[in-house]
Protein backbone atom coordinates (compact mmCIF):
# COMPACT_ATOMS: atom_id res chain seq x y z
CA UNK A 1 0.00 0.00 0.00
CA UNK A 2 2.84 2.38 0.78
CA UNK A 3 4.27 1.75 -2.69
CA UNK A 4 0.99 2.77 -4.29
CA UNK A 5 0.90 5.97 -2.22
CA UNK A 6 4.43 6.89 -3.28
CA UNK A 7 3.57 6.27 -6.92
CA UNK A 8 0.46 8.45 -6.65
CA UNK A 9 2.47 11.25 -5.05
CA UNK A 10 5.13 10.97 -7.75
CA UNK A 11 2.50 11.28 -10.48
CA UNK A 12 1.00 14.26 -8.66
CA UNK A 13 4.39 16.00 -8.43
CA UNK A 14 5.09 15.40 -12.12
CA UNK A 15 1.71 16.79 -13.13
CA UNK A 16 2.25 19.79 -10.87
CA UNK A 17 5.63 20.48 -12.48
CA UNK A 18 4.03 20.37 -15.93
CA UNK A 19 1.35 22.79 -14.74
CA UNK A 20 3.96 25.26 -13.47
CA UNK A 21 5.91 25.01 -16.73
CA UNK A 22 2.77 25.60 -18.77
CA UNK A 23 1.87 28.70 -16.81
CA UNK A 24 5.40 30.04 -17.06
CA UNK A 25 5.42 29.52 -20.81
CA UNK A 26 2.08 31.28 -21.38
CA UNK A 27 2.90 34.19 -19.08
CA UNK A 28 6.15 35.16 -20.79
CA UNK A 29 5.49 38.14 -23.08
CA UNK A 30 5.64 37.42 -26.78
CA UNK A 31 8.06 39.85 -28.35
CA UNK A 32 6.17 42.36 -30.46
CA UNK A 33 8.76 44.22 -32.47
CA UNK A 34 9.19 47.81 -31.21
CA UNK A 35 9.57 50.51 -33.84
CA UNK A 36 10.63 54.17 -33.88
CA UNK A 37 7.62 56.44 -33.70
CA UNK A 38 8.02 57.49 -37.33
CA UNK A 39 7.40 53.92 -38.51
CA UNK A 40 3.77 54.06 -37.36
CA UNK A 41 1.43 55.48 -40.00
CA UNK A 42 -2.26 56.09 -40.45
CA UNK A 43 -2.66 52.53 -41.75
CA UNK A 44 0.20 50.48 -40.27
CA UNK A 45 1.55 49.77 -36.82
CA UNK A 46 -0.22 50.67 -33.60
CA UNK A 47 0.53 53.53 -31.22
CA UNK A 48 0.83 52.57 -27.56
CA UNK A 49 0.30 55.40 -25.04
CA UNK A 50 0.56 55.28 -21.25
CA UNK A 51 -0.45 58.20 -19.03
CA UNK A 52 1.86 58.65 -16.02
CA UNK A 53 0.37 62.03 -15.03
CA UNK A 54 -0.89 60.49 -11.77
CA UNK A 55 2.75 60.42 -10.67
CA UNK A 56 3.81 63.72 -12.25
CA UNK A 57 4.98 62.19 -15.52
CA UNK A 58 3.94 62.74 -19.12
CA UNK A 59 1.94 60.66 -21.54
CA UNK A 60 4.44 58.40 -23.27
CA UNK A 61 3.69 57.06 -26.73
CA UNK A 62 5.55 54.45 -28.76
CA UNK A 63 5.10 52.40 -31.92
CA UNK A 64 4.72 48.65 -32.23
CA UNK A 65 4.03 46.21 -35.03
CA UNK A 66 0.71 44.59 -35.85
CA UNK A 67 -0.96 42.16 -35.78
CA UNK A 68 -0.27 41.61 -32.11
CA UNK A 69 -2.06 41.81 -28.75
CA UNK A 70 -2.33 44.67 -26.31
CA UNK A 71 -0.34 42.64 -23.80
CA UNK A 72 2.54 42.13 -26.22
CA UNK A 73 2.64 45.86 -27.01
CA UNK A 74 2.86 46.61 -23.32
CA UNK A 75 5.80 44.24 -22.80
CA UNK A 76 8.31 45.22 -25.52
CA UNK A 77 10.75 48.00 -26.28
CA UNK A 78 11.40 48.89 -22.64
CA UNK A 79 7.82 48.43 -21.42
CA UNK A 80 6.93 45.90 -18.71
CA UNK A 81 3.87 45.01 -16.63
CA UNK A 82 3.01 43.19 -13.43
CA UNK A 83 -0.18 41.22 -12.86
CA UNK A 84 -1.98 40.47 -9.64
CA UNK A 85 -1.58 37.49 -7.38
CA UNK A 86 -5.32 36.83 -7.60
CA UNK A 87 -5.79 37.11 -11.36
CA UNK A 88 -2.31 36.46 -12.74
CA UNK A 89 -0.39 38.43 -15.40
CA UNK A 90 -3.47 39.02 -17.58
CA UNK A 91 -4.78 41.68 -15.18
CA UNK A 92 -2.45 44.67 -15.59
CA UNK A 93 -1.71 45.98 -12.10
CA UNK A 94 1.57 47.86 -12.70
CA UNK A 95 3.15 49.45 -15.79
CA UNK A 96 6.72 50.66 -16.19
CA UNK A 97 8.94 52.04 -18.95
CA UNK A 98 12.72 51.78 -18.72
CA UNK A 99 13.06 55.34 -20.01
CA UNK A 100 10.99 56.76 -17.11
CA UNK A 101 12.44 56.74 -13.59
CA UNK A 102 14.70 53.81 -14.37
CA UNK A 103 11.87 51.45 -15.26
CA UNK A 104 10.01 51.81 -11.96
CA UNK A 105 6.53 50.35 -12.25
CA UNK A 106 3.45 52.21 -11.07
CA UNK A 107 1.62 52.06 -8.76
CA UNK A 108 4.50 51.19 -6.47
CA UNK A 109 4.30 48.27 -4.03
CA UNK A 110 3.68 50.79 -1.25
CA UNK A 111 0.63 52.08 -3.12
CA UNK A 112 -0.73 48.68 -4.20
CA UNK A 113 0.68 45.28 -3.33
CA UNK A 114 -1.03 43.78 -6.41
CA UNK A 115 -2.18 40.73 -4.50
CA UNK A 116 -5.91 41.23 -4.96
CA UNK A 117 -7.76 42.89 -7.83
CA UNK A 118 -7.40 46.69 -7.55
CA UNK A 119 -10.52 48.71 -6.72
CA UNK A 120 -12.47 50.49 -9.45
CA UNK A 121 -11.28 53.82 -8.06
CA UNK A 122 -7.57 53.14 -8.71
CA UNK A 123 -6.60 50.82 -11.55
CA UNK A 124 -5.18 50.87 -15.09
CA UNK A 125 -8.06 51.14 -17.56
CA UNK A 126 -7.63 50.17 -21.21
CA UNK A 127 -8.88 52.29 -24.14
CA UNK A 128 -8.84 51.99 -27.96
CA UNK A 129 -9.33 54.28 -30.93
CA UNK A 130 -9.64 52.74 -34.39
CA UNK A 131 -8.03 54.35 -37.44
CA UNK A 132 -9.57 57.76 -38.15
CA UNK A 133 -11.60 57.70 -34.93
CA UNK A 134 -11.21 60.60 -32.48
CA UNK A 135 -13.25 59.11 -29.65
CA UNK A 136 -12.10 56.55 -27.12
CA UNK A 137 -13.69 53.15 -26.66
CA UNK A 138 -13.39 51.46 -23.28
CA UNK A 139 -11.94 48.00 -23.85
CA UNK A 140 -14.34 45.13 -23.45
CA UNK A 141 -11.50 42.59 -23.67
CA UNK A 142 -8.40 41.99 -21.63
CA UNK A 143 -4.97 42.92 -22.94
CA UNK A 144 -4.14 39.30 -23.81
CA UNK A 145 -7.25 38.92 -25.95
CA UNK A 146 -7.55 42.28 -27.67
CA UNK A 147 -5.76 42.69 -31.02
CA UNK A 148 -5.46 46.36 -32.06
CA UNK A 149 -5.99 47.24 -35.69
CA UNK A 150 -3.22 48.70 -37.86
CA UNK A 151 -3.26 52.48 -37.60
CA UNK A 152 -5.10 52.49 -34.26
CA UNK A 153 -4.15 53.80 -30.81
CA UNK A 154 -4.01 51.96 -27.47
CA UNK A 155 -4.12 54.02 -24.26
CA UNK A 156 -3.71 53.10 -20.60
CA UNK A 157 -4.75 55.57 -17.90
CA UNK A 158 -4.72 55.19 -14.13
CA UNK A 159 -7.57 56.29 -11.90
CA UNK A 160 -11.25 55.65 -11.39
CA UNK A 161 -13.18 54.30 -14.37
CA UNK A 162 -16.51 52.53 -14.06
CA UNK A 163 -17.21 49.28 -15.85
CA UNK A 164 -19.28 51.05 -18.51
CA UNK A 165 -16.42 53.44 -19.32
CA UNK A 166 -18.71 56.47 -18.91
CA UNK A 167 -16.76 57.91 -15.96
CA UNK A 168 -13.05 58.50 -15.68
CA UNK A 169 -12.47 58.99 -19.41
CA UNK A 170 -9.05 60.00 -20.82
CA UNK A 171 -8.19 63.70 -20.92
CA UNK A 172 -6.07 63.32 -24.05
CA UNK A 173 -7.65 62.76 -27.46
CA UNK A 174 -6.72 60.05 -29.97
CA UNK A 175 -5.64 62.70 -32.49
CA UNK A 176 -3.04 63.96 -30.01
CA UNK A 177 -1.44 60.53 -29.99
CA UNK A 178 -1.99 58.83 -33.34
CA UNK A 179 0.44 58.89 -36.25
CA UNK A 180 -0.39 61.47 -38.92
CA UNK A 181 2.07 60.39 -41.61
CA UNK A 182 0.82 58.21 -44.47
CA UNK A 183 4.27 56.66 -45.01
CA UNK A 184 6.98 55.62 -42.56
CA UNK A 185 9.39 58.42 -41.70
CA UNK A 186 12.76 58.62 -40.04
CA UNK A 187 14.63 56.34 -42.44
CA UNK A 188 16.99 57.26 -45.28
CA UNK A 189 15.43 59.32 -48.05
CA UNK A 190 14.72 57.32 -51.20
CA UNK A 191 17.03 57.98 -54.12
CA UNK A 192 15.55 59.64 -57.20
CA UNK A 193 16.51 57.49 -60.18
CA UNK A 194 14.76 59.64 -62.76
CA UNK A 195 16.89 61.44 -65.39
CA UNK A 196 16.19 65.01 -66.44
CA UNK A 197 15.24 65.71 -70.05
CA UNK A 198 18.03 67.40 -72.08
CA UNK A 199 17.70 71.16 -72.47
CA UNK A 200 17.51 72.80 -75.90
CA UNK A 201 20.80 74.35 -77.13
CA UNK A 202 21.72 77.97 -76.42
CA UNK A 203 19.43 78.23 -73.36
CA UNK A 204 20.73 80.51 -70.62
CA UNK A 205 20.16 78.69 -67.36
CA UNK A 206 21.61 81.49 -65.23
CA UNK A 207 24.70 81.52 -63.03
CA UNK A 208 25.58 78.70 -60.72
CA UNK A 209 24.18 79.20 -57.20
CA UNK A 210 27.63 79.08 -55.62
CA UNK A 211 29.07 81.68 -58.08
CA UNK A 212 26.62 84.61 -58.31
CA UNK A 213 27.50 87.18 -61.03
CA UNK A 214 29.14 90.45 -59.92
CA UNK A 215 27.05 93.59 -60.03
CA UNK A 216 27.66 95.02 -63.52
CA UNK A 217 27.44 98.63 -64.60
CA UNK A 218 24.35 99.52 -66.58
CA UNK A 219 24.60 99.02 -70.32
CA UNK A 220 24.90 102.20 -72.43
CA UNK A 221 21.79 101.19 -74.33
CA UNK A 222 19.85 100.67 -71.13
CA UNK A 223 18.40 103.87 -69.63
CA UNK A 224 19.32 104.38 -65.98
CA UNK A 225 16.59 103.62 -63.51
CA UNK A 226 14.53 106.58 -62.42
CA UNK A 227 15.34 107.74 -58.91
CA UNK A 228 12.90 106.79 -56.21
CA UNK A 229 10.80 109.67 -54.84
CA UNK A 230 12.01 110.92 -51.50
CA UNK A 231 10.28 109.56 -48.46
CA UNK A 232 8.25 112.30 -46.77
CA UNK A 233 9.33 113.09 -43.27
CA UNK A 234 6.82 113.21 -40.47
CA UNK A 235 6.46 116.54 -38.71
CA UNK A 236 4.34 117.52 -35.74
CA UNK A 237 2.11 119.48 -38.14
CA UNK A 238 1.67 116.44 -40.44
CA UNK A 239 1.41 113.32 -38.32
CA UNK A 240 1.92 109.88 -39.82
CA UNK A 241 -1.10 108.38 -41.44
CA UNK A 242 -0.57 104.86 -39.98
CA UNK A 243 -3.07 104.36 -37.20
CA UNK A 244 -2.40 102.44 -34.01
CA UNK A 245 -3.84 98.89 -33.85
CA UNK A 246 -7.45 98.85 -32.81
CA UNK A 247 -7.99 97.00 -29.53
CA UNK A 248 -10.34 94.02 -29.63
CA UNK A 249 -13.86 94.91 -28.65
CA UNK A 250 -15.08 93.74 -25.26
CA UNK A 251 -17.74 91.01 -25.19
CA UNK A 252 -21.30 92.18 -25.47
CA UNK A 253 -23.54 92.38 -22.44
CA UNK A 254 -24.56 88.94 -21.29
CA UNK A 255 -21.94 87.22 -23.45
CA UNK A 256 -19.38 85.22 -21.41
CA UNK A 257 -15.73 86.04 -21.92
CA UNK A 258 -13.56 83.33 -23.53
CA UNK A 259 -11.64 81.55 -20.82
CA UNK A 260 -8.05 80.52 -21.45
CA UNK A 261 -7.94 76.85 -22.39
CA UNK A 262 -5.91 74.86 -19.89
CA UNK A 263 -2.89 73.14 -21.40
CA UNK A 264 -3.33 69.48 -22.16
CA UNK A 265 -1.12 66.67 -20.89
CA UNK A 266 2.43 66.58 -22.15
CA UNK A 267 2.97 63.91 -24.81
CA UNK A 268 6.49 62.49 -25.06
CA UNK A 269 7.75 59.91 -27.53
CA UNK A 270 9.04 56.76 -25.89
CA UNK A 271 11.82 55.49 -28.11
CA UNK A 272 12.45 51.73 -28.08
CA UNK A 273 14.70 51.02 -25.11
CA UNK A 274 16.25 48.04 -23.42
CA UNK A 275 13.70 45.75 -21.87
CA UNK A 276 12.92 46.60 -18.28
CA UNK A 277 12.93 43.97 -15.56
CA UNK A 278 9.78 41.96 -16.13
CA UNK A 279 7.55 40.71 -13.35
CA UNK A 280 4.51 39.07 -14.84
CA UNK A 281 2.84 38.55 -11.47
CA UNK A 282 2.45 35.68 -9.11
CA UNK A 283 1.72 32.21 -10.44
CA UNK A 284 0.85 31.00 -6.94
CA UNK A 285 -2.98 31.11 -7.31
CA UNK A 286 -2.99 29.03 -10.50
CA UNK A 287 -0.35 26.63 -9.24
CA UNK A 288 -2.11 26.19 -5.90
CA UNK A 289 -5.41 25.50 -7.65
CA UNK A 290 -3.81 22.92 -9.94
CA UNK A 291 -2.03 21.24 -7.04
CA UNK A 292 -5.25 21.10 -5.04
CA UNK A 293 -7.12 19.47 -7.91
CA UNK A 294 -4.37 16.92 -8.45
CA UNK A 295 -4.16 16.07 -4.76
CA UNK A 296 -7.92 15.63 -4.52
CA UNK A 297 -7.83 13.34 -7.55
CA UNK A 298 -4.98 11.29 -6.12
CA UNK A 299 -6.78 10.97 -2.79
CA UNK A 300 -9.95 9.83 -4.53
CA UNK A 301 -8.05 7.17 -6.48
CA UNK A 302 -6.30 5.96 -3.33
CA UNK A 303 -9.59 5.78 -1.41
CA UNK A 304 -11.27 3.80 -4.19
CA UNK A 305 -8.46 1.24 -4.31
CA UNK A 306 -8.51 0.84 -0.54
CA UNK A 307 -12.28 0.36 -0.58
CA UNK A 308 -12.01 -2.40 -3.17
CA UNK A 309 -9.38 -4.22 -1.09
CA UNK A 310 -11.50 -4.20 2.05
CA UNK A 311 -14.57 -5.55 0.25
Amino acid sequence: MRVHVLRALARTAAALALTVAAFAATAAPAGAAPQPMGQCTTSSGVVLAVDFSRWGGPVYRSCGTTPTTGYELLNQGGWATTGTGHDGPAFICRIGYSGYQGGKQFPTPQQDDCVLTPPASAYWSYWHANPGQNTWEYSQLGAMLYKPKPGSVDLWIFGGTNVEGTEGKPTVTPDQLRAKNARPTGGPAPKDTRTAAPLPPNVNTGPRPQNPPPSAAPSPTTPPPSPSPPTPTTTPESPATSAAPTPSAPPAAGEPALAARPPGPQVVEAAPAADAQHDAGSFLPAVATGALVLLIGAAAVFAARRRRRTE
